[in-house]
């Protein structure tokens, strides 16, 4: 949530015109991150003399940029001025403390003449203390953030240091003293007219990387960083930028540092010097700890990726794009020759932990919303060829009751974006209880990725919109294979895992049949326009289905919906059934489809307006006297079809969302990388 982007151009001479787009096409990328308000700061003509400017709109992107050309217009401010060195900051909010408003969008200001300027992801969870302090010192506070002690922290430390004749304090020094005063999780940048052309950079929890494209590709020294300059002092051009996410870099570089918890990332002259920054050390001094030095990575992803093509949404796109991201997912691990010895797979990130699995006393699931859902949907899989108990939880849950967690587990922590901050708290938990740490993300680098003793990269392939729609269905898959990669020593399931490799080879091109159900789900959504609430029954494989198709109905068509076990219908949920209330049951071929037959009875005796997805050829067996709705989906394997029965379902959310006129890809109150608690 939040999206930081930044830019600095270093001996190329850019119009301010260019470097406003370069900002707002920056926020564009990041929108996905929050898009309740915006706001940017550029430097004013005479740097010298006059304070940075600062714009700040509530809304979306398109409403900042609106605003600020009107600003401009009726300043006169010259937008053909060019800066052969310049630094603008900017921001996109999901708002925590104060509601979305002007004065509560980034960039924060340390007052009057904007001395500091602040753009922050993350919450400071000790900034009512800092507050009183600062009011206790003269400060003013103008809004409702806790993000404005920073900036405020900032100048206070600034001037501190002038009064006592330190002249000669750096920027950095003044932010490694800030952020020792601070608690919680965030990723900030800083902008200051005391220091002007400099931007610094750090984070602790929230991502937060450096985009390097140097305009003359000569140097080979360019691979990594140096105290002195980078990547050498000889005046080169460059342009750099900082960013939340990786997608509103690559259009500019693949030359990118993640930037790691406890890092300060100075940028000036041209150079970048990183600091680790240890909070027990130096305290009360403005000291400048040893730099240390950090490769480039280079990023594995093309510009195409983050455009829509031929789709009118994000989600759109990613629904349609399941069959080419199972396929990747699949790519290298799935080994299918013809010899059935020859059917395995191959999970490198986890091949030196195997036997230790194995030898777990349980298997802990760890995630939040769709990444728990997809936990669900393979836990019966992992249980059954791994012979290990498998247990589920709600990250925020295990953390706030302090879940036992023991030596002798494996913890598998599920998140796409390997950020989500309850996921990560879990992951310091298991790893402090002495737990084998397994993660599984779709972002290479994440902190997830970085903590985990080992894992397993979904490569799904960028994924922006809200919802999750691939990631789901990537991550099912696996953890299917995890299953079949912790069970490949037990001969008794051989034949089991050999149909459900043969079931993985086949899987993308079942989905891509399923994704022809797309106006037939159109037809269904326009039926239900109008409805206030949705339930949505499964069981076994397909409880996980029924959650997660829920959840996105609600998450996307902002209707009501409830993933409902079926088992339970009698147990409470039958009391809501009548002739209005639209019910979706999923009673795909398995070994709970006579259980789920006998749901679909009980249901019509009671009048139950129902919507039965069933597999191919098996429509009269669930339409009770031709009265259902039905959808038949293709079959595949039990522990897969899953994957198969929520494409239906992300369609008919992703109709429901745009008949109903809302905004599918920045769906109300949700952003996409859930990055604070």
């Amino acid at each position: 949530m939040c999206g930081i982007f930044a830019y600095l151009n270093y001996n190329v001479t850019r119009e301010r015109r260019y470097i406003l787009e370069v900002l707002f096409n920056g926020l564009r990328r990041l929108e996905y991150r929050g898009y309740d308000s915006a706001g940017i700061s550029i430097d004013s003509s005479n740097q010298t003399s006059d304070p940075p400017l600062v714009f700040r709109q509530e809304g979306n992107i398109e409403s900042l940029v609106k605003s600020v050309y009107h600003d401009v217009a009726a300043t006169d401010l010259n937008l053909e001025e060019s800066f052969s060195v310049h630094a603008g900051i900017s921001h996109t909010r999901w708002a925590t403390h104060g509601e979305p408003a002007p004065k509560n969008s980034h960039p924060q200001s340390s007052g009057v003449g904007n001395d500091f300027l602040v753009v922050h992801n993350g919450i400071i969870t000790n900034y009512e203390v800092l507050k009183e302090t600062l009011l206790r010192h003269g400060f003013t506070f103008e809004s409702e953030t806790d993000t404005e002690v920073i900036p405020k922290l900032a100048k206070f430390i600034f001037d501190k240091a002038n009064e006592e004749g330190d002249q000669s304090v750096t920027f950095s020094q003044v932010v490694l003293e800030v952020i020792r005063h601070l608690e919680g999780a965030y990723a900030l940048t800083f902008k200051s007219r005391h220091y002007p052309n400099e931007l610094i950079a750090c984070k602790r929890g929230s991502p937060l990387l450096l985009g390097v494209k140097d305009l003359e590709e000569k140097a080979s020294s360019g691979s990594s960083f140096s105290d002195v300059k980078f990547p050498s002092s000889n005046g080169q051009p460059k342009e750099l930028f900082l960013s939340s996410d990786a997608n509103a870099l690559v259009e500019h570089t693949k030359k990118v540092l993640v930037i790691e918890d406890g890092e300060v990332v100075h940028i000036k002259d041209g150079g970048v010097s990183i600091y680790k920054f240890d909070k027990g050390k130096n305290g009360g001094t403005l000291s400048r700890p040893a730099s240390v030095q950090r490769a480039l990575s280079i990023l594995e992803m093309e510009v195409e990726q983050i455009n829509k093509g031929k789709y009118e949404h994000y989600m759109q796109k990613e629904i349609h794009e399941q069959p080419e991201s199972l396929t990747t997912t699949m790519r290298g691990r799935l080994i299918r020759a013809g010899s059935c010895k020859a059917k395995t797979v191959l999970l490198g990130g986890l091949k030196d932990h195997l036997k230790t699995i194995r030898r777990s006393r349980r298997i802990v699931f760890v995630g939040c919303g769709t990444s728990y859902n997809a936990a669900l949907a393979a836990r019966s899989i992992v249980e059954e060829l791994s012979g290990i108990p498998v247990t589920m939880e709600i990250a925020s849950d295990l953390v706030d009751r302090q879940g036992p967690i023991y030596r002798e587990d494996t913890a598998v922590f599920v998140s796409q974006s390997g950020e989500t901050a309850d996921t990560l708290l879990a992951l310091e938990y298991a790893l402090e209880n002495g737990a084998l740490c397994v993660g599984i993300t779709n972002t290479v680098g994440s902190a997830i990725a970085r903590h985990t003793h080992c894992g397993v990269h979904i490569n799904a392939g960028c994924e922006i919109g809200v919802a999750s729609t691939k990631a789901y269905t990537s991550q099912i898959v696996v953890m299917a294979m995890l299953a079949l990669a912790i069970g490949a020593d037990t001969l008794s399931n051989q034949a089991r895992r050999e149909a459900i490799i043969d079931g993985l080879f086949y899987l993308p091109r079942k989905v891509k049949a399923v994704l022809k159900l797309d106006e037939e789900m159109k037809d269904l959504a326009k039926l239900l326009i109008a409805e206030q609430s949705l339930l949505v029954f499964g069981r076994g494989y397909n409880y996980a289905s029924a959650l997660e198709g829920a959840l996105k109905v609600k998450e996307v068509a902002l209707m009501h919906s409830e993933g409902i076990l079926a088992g339970e219908m009698k147990h409470g949920p039958l009391a809501l059934v009548d002739e209005n209330l639209p019910i979706v049951v999923i009673a795909t071929r398995d070994s709970c489809f006579s259980k789920q037959q006998s749901v679909i009875q009980q249901l019509h005796a009671r009048k139950g307006r129902l919507i039965v997805m069933c597999t191919e050829g098996d429509k009269a067996s669930v339409s009770v006297g031709g009265s259902s709705r039905v959808i038949e989906v293709p079959q595949v394997v039990d522990c897969l079809q899953p994957v198969i029965n929520v494409v239906p379902l992300q369609l008919l959310a992703y109709h429901l969302t745009v008949l109903r006129g809302y905004n599918v890809d920045q769906p109300r109150n949700l952003a996409k990388s859930v990055t604070t608690q």
